[in-house]
């Protein structure tokens, strides 16, 4: 081999090298030569430690930018985070004073070794999403790697206390193919950082805690370590008070409302299965937002289901109501233990009464013979009581007859035709007077019906309210956070 032919071939070197450096940079003249030492004999495949023994310590530290997305639906958290890896390069050396004082070099990673770090849960297309910005390399062999990324993480949703839910959402990370006696990371700090963070308009961050694990696998004898941080967020809940919880109690308070339309008005069943068919609206709403999981049932589902209970068991006892109210004599008679129930202890309870009938607890307490006793007493000062006068007069009219078998009555001369128009006016007062004690009682049995069909709205409307109110503010307190704007 002649000198001519090395030379070429050093020229040819040359120019490899510097084809190696990373296009569009413009470098002086004093961190070209850097370059050409430091880079002459670098191979990126070797892991920069002065003894092969010895791990690599890497610092790693994370700030999160923005939470882009929480889907609950699938389970994912959507995020926009800076990494920040931190190591020192034992074949990246230079003295700053005989370069010109030049301390760092901006280098683009594929020209350089770096951690194989990626977030083991991702679910991300390309499973890794971070951008490769320059490795800033000082003269001392440390090396600062902050690439960004919009990062794709798995998220177990927690949907207990929805809409008033705290999430815990995990960014693992870790070495994927160096164990922890060949790289070792360690943390940058206690928690990441959020100095620059960006709110949500539906997640507040509470902190981002991070924790060191080291794990022993029982196929491999050596350590593997990770590092994971906690994004710890809660939702605000000022959208969902007002788009879900408001309408809801609104609703119900108009189910409630139902209970006080006269029976006559014909809308009073239409408008309880108006209600339900509503809240069924909104409970399919609020299912669609949810992750499809048997393990919970969310706090608003479990309202709603409270609710949309009540709102169809207005419905039947709507149903009662009605037929309550349109029972007529001719088809119903009515039970004893209704009218004691209806009639009497429950209009006294709720304190209602009838127009001339006031309800106390003595007239409760009579007994059916004493009814009958009133009845009695009553109908002796009615027409049919001077009928029947009238009738012992006119028999006291008559003469005597004879005594065989008996005593006999024969009408005295002269009275016969009397006698006759008294009979026939008497059987006409009778009739008339019994068609008015009949159509009497039948008004009183319709009037009866339709006051127990009004205890049964009134007791529904004192329930039903009492039940809405207390599964509200049960609601309410249940909750981790009642109204986070």
């Amino acid at each position: 081999m002649t000198a001519s032919s090395a030379g070429c071939r050093a020229s040819l070197l040359w120019i490899a090298l510097m084809a190696t450096l990373p296009p569009g940079s413009i470098q002086g003249k004093n961190e070209r030569q850097i370059l050409e030492k430091v880079m002459k004999d670098y191979n990126t495949l070797e892991r920069p430690v002065a003894n092969e023994s010895h791990p690599i310590v890497v610092k790693f530290g994370l700030t999160l930018q923005q939470i882009l997305d929480v889907d609950e639906k699938n389970q994912l958290l959507i995020s926009n985070t800076w990494l920040n890896l931190e190591w020192d390069d034992y074949n990246l050396q230079w003295d700053p004073e005989e370069f010109g004082g030049v301390n760092n070099l901006h280098i683009h990673p594929k020209y350089l070794w770096k951690p194989d770090v990626l977030m083991y849960n991702s679910a991300d297309d390309k499973f890794d999403g971070t951008y490769p910005t320059n490795v800033v390399v000082q003269h001392n062999g440390s090396c600062l790697y902050v690439p960004p990324g919009i990062f794709k993480s798995t998220c177990k949703i927690d949907i207990t206390w929805f809409p008033f839910d705290e999430q815990k959402c995990t960014m693992k990370f870790g070495s994927w193919t160096y164990d922890g006696w060949q790289l070792d990371l360690v943390m940058s700090g206690e928690e990441g950082d959020t100095s620059s963070f960006i709110p949500n308009g539906e997640w507040d961050l509470l902190g981002l805690p991070g924790k060191r694990n080291v794990i022993v696998y029982e196929c491999c004898p050596t350590p593997y370590v990770d590092i994971t941080f906690t994004i710890q967020i809660r939702r605000r809940t000022l959208y969902y008070f007002s788009t879900l919880i408001i309408p809801c109690v609104l609703i119900s308070s108009m189910a409630l409302l139902g209970f006080t339309l006269p029976p006559d008005s014909g809308e009073k069943l239409t408008l309880e299965v108006t209600i339900l068919l509503s809240l069924t609206f909104f409970l399919n709403i609020t299912t669609e937002m949810m992750p499809e999981t048997s393990e919970a049932v969310p706090l608003i589902g479990t309202y709603f289901n409270c609710i949309m209970f009540m709102v169809a068991s207005s419905v039947v006892l709507t149903v009662v109501v009605l037929n309550y109210h349109h029972r007529t004599a001719d088809t119903h008679r009515m039970p004893q233990w209704i009218s004691t129930l209806f009639l009497n202890w429950l209009p006294w309870f709720l304190r209602m009464s009838r127009p001339g009938r006031k309800i106390t607890l003595k007239t409760i307490m009579m007994n059916n013979k004493m009814k009958e006793l009133e009845l009695k007493e009553r109908s002796s000062k009615s027409l049919l009581a001077n009928v029947l006068d009238m009738d012992d007069d006119f028999r006291g009219g008559l003469a005597p007859s004879g005594y065989a078998g008996g005593l006999e009555y024969t009408p005295a001369s002269g009275c016969v035709g009397t006698h006759r128009e008294l009979q026939a006016l008497l059987r006409e007062l009778r009739f008339i007077t019994a068609r008015i004690r009949k159509d009497d009682e039948i008004r009183d049995i319709i009037s009866d019906w339709k006051f127990a069909a009004m205890v049964v709205d009134r007791f529904c409307l004192i329930v039903f309210t009492l039940f809405t109110l207390v599964a509200t503010i049960a609601i309410l307190l249940t909750a981790p956070h009642i109204l986070v704007a």
